[in-house]
Formats: C-alpha cells, sequence, structure tokens
C-alpha cells in the first residue's frame, strides 16, 4: 500500500493475519463498546428522543454542541469528534482525487454492487428489513450517497464539514439496532452473533471499498495501483471512524482480498428479505431513470455486475436485449477514457458531466433534504428475525482466494 508507514524492506513487513471460519466466529460476537454503552444508557434514561431532536442542530464539524444534550451523548460526541492520530492525510488526498476522476462510475458501483452485495447476505438483508420503517424508499440509498458526498470533500476533516457528524450518528445508529434487537428478543444471538457484528462491519467496508473496485475493473475503468490503495485506505479511515477495530481491520487490498473471500463464502446465500430489498432498489431507480424504455437497463447492470448466480438468488429480472446490450459498457467507456486522456477539453466535459450526473442522482435520492440519520426510537412492529489514469501499473483484480474453508 502506498500509505506512509510502510516498513522500507519487504523482509520487514508483518505477514498477513490468518482470516478464518474461527477468527471471524469470534468477531461475530464483538460489537462497538463505546457507541453501545451511550445508546444504552440514552434508552435507559429514556432520552433518546431528546437526543434525536438536539442532533438535527449538529450537522458540521467544530460547531458548538446544543444545550441540553445529555451528558453521556456529550462525552460520546467529544471522544468521537477527530479522525484517528495515524491518518495519512496525503493519501487521503489522492481518495478525493480518485473519487473526483471517477465519481459517476463509483456511484454505480456503489448502487449496482455494493447495495445487492449486502441483500444476498441473508442475515444481512434481514437486518436491514428490519430497520425499513422508512419515510420513503429511497432514504436508505440517500443516507449512503450523501455519506460518500461527504467523506469525498475537500474539508471533510475540518471545521465546517458534515462528514464527521455524520459519521458520528450513523455509529450511534447501529449501536441502536444492536440494542432494539437484543433488548426485544428478535435475534438469534446464538445462531448469528451480536447484530452489526466486527465481522458484518467489516464485510460492509468491504462492499463499499474493494467491491467498488472490482466493479470498476469490470466496467474496463482503467485504475492505478496508487488510485486503488487510497480508495481502500479512504475507507478504513471510515471503517475506523465507524467503531470497527483497527486491529481487526484488514489493513490493505491484499487482507482485504482474503478477508472478504472468506466472509463471502460463509455468508452468501438468498433470502426472501434479499429479494424484497433488491425490488425496492430496482424499483427506485427506475423511478429515476426517466421514462420507461431503458428500465431494463437497471437490473441488466446489477447482473452484469454481480453475476448470474447471485442475481438469481436476488430475483433479479432477466432481459435478453438488454442483458446482451449492458455488456459494451467496457467497450464504450473505454471510448470516453480515450478521449479523455487525449483532450483536455474533454477531460474537463466528461469530469463536469460526471459531477452533474451524480448530484443529480442524489437530489433524487434526497429529495432536497439533508438525511439526519436519526436513532430509531423502535423498529418496525411486523418484523421478526427469527422468524489520472495511466495505462500502465493498472490495478487488477487477483484471483479468487484458495483454501477458504480455513480453519477451526
Amino acid at each position: 500500500m502506498s500509505s506512509a508507514g510502510t516498513e522500507p524492506h519487504a523482509e520487514a513487513a508483518p505477514a498477513a493475519p490468518a482470516f478464518t471460519n474461527a477468527s471471524l466466529d469470534a468477531l461475530r460476537q464483538v460489537g462497538d463498546e463505546l457507541a453501545d454503552a451511550t445508546v444504552a444508557e440514552l434508552f435507559e434514561r429514556g432520552e433518546m428522543g431528546k437526543f434525536n431532536t438536539l442532533m438535527r442542530w449538529f450537522s458540521t464539524a467544530g460547531q458548538e454542541l446544543p444545550d441540553g444534550l445529555p451528558d453521556v451523548a456529550r462525552a460520546y460526541l467529544e471522544a468521537t469528534a477527530m479522525p484517528p492520530s495515524w491518518v495519512d492525510w496525503g493519501e487521503m488526498e489522492r481518495a478525493r482525487l480518485f473519487f473526483i476522476d471517477n465519481n459517476v462510475h463509483i456511484s454505480t458501483a456503489l448502487s449496482f454492487v455494493s447495495m445487492p452485495a449486502c441483500y444476498a447476505i441473508p442475515h444481512v438483508a434481514k437486518l436491514l428489513s428490519a430497520t425499513h420503517s422508512l419515510a420513503y424508499p429511497s432514504r436508505r440509498m440517500a443516507e449512503t450517497g450523501q455519506f460518500t458526498v461527504y467523506l469525498m470533500q475537500p474539508n471533510a476533516f475540518e471545521a465546517g464539514s458534515r462528514f464527521i457528524p455524520a459519521a458520528q450518528k450513523v455509529r450511534l445508529l447501529h449501536a441502536s439496532i444492536r440494542h432494539h434487537l437484543r433488548r426485544e428478543g428478535r435475534w438469534d444471538t446464538e445462531r448469528l452473533g451480536t447484530p452489526i457484528c466486527q465481522e458484518d462491519m467489516i464485510g460492509g467496508q468491504l462492499a463499499f471499498s474493494i467491491m467498488v473496485l472490482d466493479a470498476l475493473h469490470r466496467l474496463g475503468i482503467h485504475i492505478s495501483n496508487e488510485g486503488a490503495d487510497a480508495y481502500y485506505y479512504a475507507w478504513r479511515v471510515v471503517g475506523a471512524m465507524l467503531g470497527i477495530d483497527t486491529a481487526l481491520m484488514p489493513k490493505d487490498l491484499d487482507e482485504a482480498r482474503l478477508f472478504g473471500d472468506l466472509y463471502l463464502t460463509r455468508h452468501l446465500g438468498p433470502s426472501s428479505e434479499g429479494v424484497h430489498l433488491t425490488r425496492q432498489l430496482i424499483d427506485l431507480y427506475e423511478e429515476v431513470v426517466p421514462g420507461t424504455v431503458f428500465d431494463p437497463v437497471v437490473p441488466a447492470m446489477i447482473r452484469y455486475l454481480m453475476g448470474d448466480t447471485v442475481a438469481d438468488w436476488l430475483d433479479v429480472p432477466r432481459s435478453a436485449f438488454w442483458d446482451t446490450a449492458i455488456r459494451t459498457a467496457p467497450t464504450l467507456l473505454g471510448v470516453l477514457e480515450t478521449l479523455e486522456d487525449r483532450s483536455p477539453v474533454a477531460a474537463w466535459a466528461l469530469d463536469r458531466l460526471g459531477h452533474y450526473t451524480s448530484v443529480l442522482e442524489l437530489s433524487s435520492l434526497t429529495r432536497g433534504r439533508v438525511m439526519q440519520y436519526a436513532i430509531p426510537e423502535q423498529l418496525k412492529g411486523d418484523y421478526g428475525v427469527t422468524s489520472a489514469k495511466p495505462r500502465l501499473d493498472r490495478w487488477t483484480p487477483p484471483p479468487i482466494t484458495p483454501d477458504l474453508s480455513g480453519g477451526r
């Protein structure tokens, strides 16, 4: 990885961790101690409603915390107000430039790979269904898109930014879901582990990082090793800010591949909740695409990027014409990349087009609202769980990890 702190001699580098079924089983029992304790005390004192109300006025880093904030919430917000001390800011800037250069492609991958991948993990799909008592079906995607945009702003970690407060609220949101499911006896902890456990948090981090890189490669987008490293690094920083133990997180793309392959082998599969969530996702983006002629493009893109096995598990519709036509996407994107490489004007125009496309997509999802990441005071009542692009130095995903079974 190109971040600071890499040892100068290969022989001095630590060996990759031995991710096994046993080590990942241990991660299934671990949540987020700080956020869990904060949420438990807020609920015990009956202060969650008050906290949510006050948090609507707390949206930018460096802003004075509102009067009347419960002491435990104030302590949590003060303890989590800074990014990790080990952050390499040069690497974060490289990640931001990578995002700007590929924003529309990254948005496509987040929508049509990262989210469906979560739906293809049955216990994660069950959990997402539990928290989907939402005002409108685009909320989950709107929150994800807005969070990513906040992360990639030049001032993401400075006073006045929206990213750090968003990360603080998302971390508490996850803790509140754990609190509800365990307190109400609606989660089979013995069979499924702690809800939103460390294993699943790392799995989610990889869905939004390495799976996005894989999707960009499948679309024919040229990615440098430096760009791929930086993009993963940014999500590693995010993972730490969302409560993942940095000692447990894969430290680079090689370790992420090892962890991700084993995680998916352990958990991928079909479920009725996954089918339902995927249908909602497809319906949502068919609403965003004008007219109906191009509606089949959405499931065709999911099927192309996810593969037929997972797409069939999620009941993604087939289209003989569009499933074939979508395979020309890498060629078309390759032509655009060639124009971008050869013409500064074309590069500027395509960057602007990508920016405005992403802005339009996000505004359609948010409907002009700022997503507040409120902490749910109850879950859905009818839910029951127990039921620059150099052509050289181009990043390519490695082959699948051998011997995924690991040792127990």
